[in-house]
């Protein structure tokens, strides 16, 4: 699944909160009080939690499987350049720009995941979500557990109004995944994504609408 790119240089219950309790925490979401910091969201068997600098070595372990990196852009190659990843999303986030968790198994201190949310244009009520899973979490349902999370944050604390994503047409994984949650493929983008050299037909997903 296509990750958006980057240019080296409280807890929060999640969607099983009480609704009163919500939509003030919404409310205030919404006034951009995720800047300093993102809240930590907990579903079933998992939880999502902003990137950390020592996160780099896992993720750098988990992005290096080329069945995991093989339909995204190409990420960091090393430890640095992923503590350089890091140091962009935490700018990023406190500019109000983009919001990036990484997955956490219930068991595990260690990441072995992404997910990202960045805004479109000047404000996030239009979006674009990227994810990635270590592909030892395949099929265990840690993805939709985790996605359920991340897109009740979008919907209703950064106020997303259409929420979009891109995958490979080569990628059924991908684009299963993001069927099974809800998402209407829209159209195919033609040759619109580049990787070693050789161009990929993308299919442009959208929601609309917090499915949950």
């Amino acid at each position: 699944m296509e990750l958006m790119p980057f240019v080296a240089t409280a807890t929060v219950a999640g969607s099983q909160a009480p609704a009163a309790w919500r939509a003030v925490h919404d409310a205030a979401g919404r006034r951009g009080s995720w800047r300093p910091g993102l809240p930590v969201l907990r579903g079933t068997g998992v939880t999502l939690r902003e990137l950390r600098p020592s996160d780099a070595p896992a993720l750098l372990a988990t992005f290096a499987a080329e069945e995991v990196s093989r339909h995204i852009s190409s990420p960091p190659d090393t430890r640095e350049g992923f503590e350089q990843f890091i140091a962009w999303a935490h700018r990023k986030r406190r500019a109000g720009t983009q919001a990036c968790f990484v997955v956490v198994p219930d068991g595990a201190t260690a990441p072995v995941g992404l997910m990202q949310l960045r805004q479109i244009g000047s404000s996030f009520t239009s979006a674009e979500w990227g994810f990635a899973i270590a592909s030892s979490y395949w099929g265990t349902g840690l993805f939709q557990h985790a996605a359920t999370e991340v897109l009740s944050f979008a919907f209703d604390t950064l106020g997303v109004q259409r929420l979009e994503a891109r995958a490979s047409v080569e990628d059924g994984r991908g684009n299963a995944a993001l069927r099974k949650m809800g998402a209407v493929r829209e159209l195919v983008l033609t040759r619109s994504f580049t990787k070693n050299g050789r161009s990929h037909d993308q299919a442009l997903w959208v929601l609309s609408s917090n499915p949950f």
